[in-house]
């Protein structure tokens, strides 16, 4: 396993990850287009589905091991985020005909169709003394979760009535008050639960995070959703704007790669490291440009 934890996007002293995790870490490899019959990816599959087994060993809880250890819900929680992180993982690298993947998916999906189709859907968020909670009994979407279904086709067909219904959700505006998690005695703050289009801009269509934002058009495409975000369209329109008649990404005065506030999509921007020029700094955002359009199924013609 990488950085000795699961879930961690960057290092955090308060959650005991000192190093990007196995998750992102094995992500990226998918995104740089490393074979996954590698054995650094055998040896990261066998803990994934290890994680997706429901097996109870301690050692399984990595970096909750040592607060779940007087919390017999968090720990439980833990595993089931895990459990969700692994299947996104082993989807995104092509083990969607897994019968173990296969079986975690369509359970997840359940337990977020269950939250989509409850009135907790429309008032997820509770107050509980000085702060808002996520409500106890609420399963919203993940990004993992959208990330499982969107790598999962087949998944989308079995299940088209649970994609409809979660692309309204994930179309509407998210709350805009912050919240927390409690989970038994500990407060957890939420990295990937989404509670409406995680999506912002400004009104010129600039995204706050450009990598986050590229990943989450490039699930929306997936998913057939695209139409669904209007901040999605509007910020697709500031950047094919901003590309010139070859098709390439070309803003003005671009002085370095651009970074993510979040790091929720480090694992797949940048690909490119060195940015010593121009052409390099614009290489990431020209090629998922690319791919949300092939994926979205337009017809792209430049000069």
């Amino acid at each position: 396993m990488w950085g000795n934890n699961i879930l961690g996007i960057a290092p955090a002293k308060a959650q005991n990850v000192k190093d990007v995790g196995t998750v992102a870490q094995y992500r990226h490899l998918v995104e740089l287009g490393v074979p996954t019959d590698q054995q650094v990816f055998r040896r990261a599959r066998r803990l994934l589905y290890r994680l997706l087994s429901r097996d109870d060993d301690p050692t399984l809880l990595y970096e909750y091991r040592k607060p779940a250890k007087a919390n017999p819900a968090l720990a439980a929680w833990a595993r089931e985020y895990m459990r969700e992180a692994a299947t996104a993982a082993l989807a995104h690298s092509g083990q969607i005909d897994d019968p173990r993947v296969r079986g975690a998916a369509h359970r997840i999906a359940t337990g977020v169709s269950q939250f989509l189709r409850s009135d907790l859907a429309e008032k997820p968020i509770m107050r509980k003394g000085s702060r808002n909670i996520l409500h106890p009994d609420a399963s919203p979407p993940t990004l993992h979760s959208v990330a499982i279904v969107a790598y999962m086709p087949n998944l989308q067909r079995e299940r088209a009535g649970f994609v409809e219904r979660l692309g309204a959700f994930l179309g509407q505006s998210s709350p805009r008050r912050s919240f927390v998690i409690q989970v038994g005695r500990r407060v957890v703050k939420p990295t990937f639960q989404l509670l409406g289009d995680p999506l912002k801009a400004d009104s010129a269509g600039n995204p706050k995070d450009l990598p986050f934002a590229l990943h989450w058009m490039e699930l929306l495409a997936r998913l057939g959703m695209l139409e669904t975000s209007p901040t999605a369209l509007r910020i697709l329109a500031r950047l094919r704007g901003d590309c010139d008649d070859q098709g390439f990404w070309n803003p003005r005065n671009l002085r370095a790669i651009p970074r993510s506030a979040s790091k929720l999509a480090d694992f797949a921007f940048p690909l490119e490291l060195d940015g010593q020029t121009p052409e390099r700094r614009k290489a990431d955002v020209t090629f998922r440009l690319a791919l949300i359009a092939k994926l979205a199924g337009w017809q792209l013609e430049y000069t």
